[in-house]
Protein backbone atom coordinates (compact mmCIF):
# COMPACT_ATOMS: atom_id res chain seq x y z
CA UNK A 1 0.00 0.00 0.00
CA UNK A 2 1.36 3.24 -0.76
CA UNK A 3 2.13 5.80 1.91
CA UNK A 4 -1.45 7.12 4.38
CA UNK A 5 -1.24 11.02 3.18
CA UNK A 6 -3.79 13.99 4.53
CA UNK A 7 -5.70 15.37 1.47
CA UNK A 8 -7.61 18.45 1.47
CA UNK A 9 -10.00 18.93 -1.73
CA UNK A 10 -12.05 21.52 -2.85
CA UNK A 11 -14.81 19.94 -5.15
CA UNK A 12 -17.75 20.57 -7.54
CA UNK A 13 -19.84 17.76 -7.71
CA UNK A 14 -22.23 17.97 -11.31
CA UNK A 15 -25.05 15.58 -12.63
CA UNK A 16 -24.52 14.04 -16.34
CA UNK A 17 -25.68 17.22 -17.68
CA UNK A 18 -22.65 18.51 -16.40
CA UNK A 19 -25.13 21.04 -13.71
CA UNK A 20 -23.23 21.46 -10.24
CA UNK A 21 -25.10 19.20 -7.31
CA UNK A 22 -22.85 19.85 -4.65
CA UNK A 23 -19.66 22.54 -4.02
CA UNK A 24 -17.70 22.90 -1.46
CA UNK A 25 -17.35 26.67 -2.54
CA UNK A 26 -18.53 28.43 0.86
CA UNK A 27 -18.39 24.91 2.96
CA UNK A 28 -15.50 22.29 4.00
CA UNK A 29 -13.66 20.94 1.58
CA UNK A 30 -13.31 17.28 1.60
CA UNK A 31 -10.72 16.05 4.22
CA UNK A 32 -9.25 12.74 4.66
CA UNK A 33 -6.42 10.09 5.11
CA UNK A 34 -5.99 8.02 2.47
CA UNK A 35 -6.23 4.42 3.07
CA UNK A 36 -8.70 4.78 5.98
CA UNK A 37 -12.10 4.49 4.68
CA UNK A 38 -13.38 7.20 4.98
CA UNK A 39 -13.43 8.60 1.36
CA UNK A 40 -14.62 6.81 -1.51
CA UNK A 41 -12.39 4.23 -3.37
CA UNK A 42 -13.02 6.66 -6.88
CA UNK A 43 -11.29 9.76 -5.26
CA UNK A 44 -8.98 8.01 -3.24
CA UNK A 45 -7.40 6.57 -6.75
CA UNK A 46 -7.20 10.38 -8.18
CA UNK A 47 -5.73 11.59 -5.85
CA UNK A 48 -3.29 9.45 -5.22
CA UNK A 49 0.47 10.51 -5.87
CA UNK A 50 -0.70 14.14 -6.31
CA UNK A 51 0.30 17.56 -5.48
CA UNK A 52 -1.00 20.79 -3.71
CA UNK A 53 -2.35 22.66 -6.99
CA UNK A 54 -3.76 19.96 -9.07
CA UNK A 55 -7.26 20.06 -10.02
CA UNK A 56 -8.75 17.31 -11.76
CA UNK A 57 -11.69 16.44 -13.31
CA UNK A 58 -12.91 12.73 -12.35
CA UNK A 59 -15.26 10.64 -13.49
CA UNK A 60 -16.45 7.84 -10.78
CA UNK A 61 -18.36 4.88 -11.27
CA UNK A 62 -20.98 3.49 -9.14
CA UNK A 63 -18.37 0.16 -8.03
CA UNK A 64 -16.34 2.88 -6.74
CA UNK A 65 -18.69 5.19 -4.93
CA UNK A 66 -21.80 3.74 -3.75
CA UNK A 67 -22.36 0.94 -5.29
CA UNK A 68 -24.59 -0.38 -7.50
CA UNK A 69 -28.44 0.34 -6.07
CA UNK A 70 -29.69 -3.28 -4.96
CA UNK A 71 -33.20 -4.20 -5.80
CA UNK A 72 -33.24 -6.26 -2.00
CA UNK A 73 -32.55 -3.07 0.00
CA UNK A 74 -36.08 -2.34 -1.16
CA UNK A 75 -38.47 -3.72 1.77
CA UNK A 76 -42.16 -3.73 2.82
CA UNK A 77 -42.65 -2.35 5.99
CA UNK A 78 -46.30 -2.54 7.81
CA UNK A 79 -47.18 0.63 8.49
CA UNK A 80 -48.06 0.62 12.02
CA UNK A 81 -44.17 0.58 12.20
CA UNK A 82 -44.84 4.56 11.32
CA UNK A 83 -46.99 5.15 14.30
CA UNK A 84 -46.55 8.76 15.40
CA UNK A 85 -46.04 10.31 12.08
CA UNK A 86 -47.91 12.51 11.04
CA UNK A 87 -48.47 12.28 7.20
CA UNK A 88 -46.55 9.71 5.84
CA UNK A 89 -45.34 10.59 2.35
CA UNK A 90 -42.22 9.62 -0.47
CA UNK A 91 -39.29 11.01 0.46
CA UNK A 92 -39.33 11.32 3.75
CA UNK A 93 -36.47 9.70 5.47
CA UNK A 94 -36.30 7.90 9.10
CA UNK A 95 -33.42 6.41 11.05
CA UNK A 96 -34.32 2.02 11.88
CA UNK A 97 -32.19 0.49 14.58
CA UNK A 98 -31.82 -3.28 12.98
CA UNK A 99 -30.02 -4.63 16.17
CA UNK A 100 -26.42 -4.23 14.37
CA UNK A 101 -26.17 -0.63 13.12
CA UNK A 102 -28.40 1.80 12.29
CA UNK A 103 -29.56 2.61 8.78
CA UNK A 104 -31.88 5.14 6.93
CA UNK A 105 -34.18 4.24 5.24
CA UNK A 106 -36.32 6.38 2.44
CA UNK A 107 -39.83 6.24 1.72
CA UNK A 108 -40.44 5.43 -2.16
CA UNK A 109 -44.12 4.75 -2.11
CA UNK A 110 -47.05 2.77 -0.22
CA UNK A 111 -49.08 -0.82 -1.18
CA UNK A 112 -52.25 -0.82 0.73
CA UNK A 113 -51.28 -1.14 4.42
CA UNK A 114 -47.55 -1.32 3.27
CA UNK A 115 -45.17 1.12 2.90
CA UNK A 116 -42.19 0.88 0.28
CA UNK A 117 -38.68 1.71 1.97
CA UNK A 118 -34.86 1.49 0.20
CA UNK A 119 -32.22 1.68 2.11
CA UNK A 120 -29.69 2.01 -0.77
CA UNK A 121 -27.36 5.02 -0.33
CA UNK A 122 -29.14 7.99 -2.31
CA UNK A 123 -25.58 8.00 -4.55
CA UNK A 124 -25.93 4.10 -5.23
CA UNK A 125 -25.68 2.99 -8.73
CA UNK A 126 -25.21 7.02 -10.00
CA UNK A 127 -21.85 7.34 -11.75
CA UNK A 128 -20.33 10.51 -9.86
CA UNK A 129 -18.45 13.37 -12.01
CA UNK A 130 -16.43 15.38 -9.68
CA UNK A 131 -14.31 18.63 -10.30
CA UNK A 132 -11.11 18.54 -7.66
CA UNK A 133 -8.31 20.29 -6.82
CA UNK A 134 -5.75 19.58 -4.24
CA UNK A 135 -5.36 21.99 -1.51
CA UNK A 136 -3.71 19.86 1.17
CA UNK A 137 -1.34 17.08 0.47
CA UNK A 138 0.93 15.42 3.06
CA UNK A 139 2.11 12.53 4.80
CA UNK A 140 -0.05 11.78 7.62
CA UNK A 141 1.21 11.46 11.42
CA UNK A 142 1.18 8.07 13.10
CA UNK A 143 -1.62 9.93 15.14
CA UNK A 144 -3.92 10.59 12.16
CA UNK A 145 -3.37 6.52 10.99
CA UNK A 146 -4.45 5.72 14.23
CA UNK A 147 -7.74 8.15 14.36
CA UNK A 148 -8.50 7.17 11.01
CA UNK A 149 -8.76 11.13 10.27
CA UNK A 150 -6.69 14.13 9.92
CA UNK A 151 -6.01 15.94 13.15
CA UNK A 152 -4.89 19.09 11.65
Amino acid sequence: MAEQRVYRLGYQLKNREGEVVDSSVGAEPLHFVSGCGQMIEGIERAVEGREVGECLEVTIPPALAYGEHQPEKVRKMPRSMFQGVEKLEEGMKFQTDSGDEAQVVKVVGFEDEQVLVDANHPLAGITLYFDLEILEARDATPEEIEAGEPLA
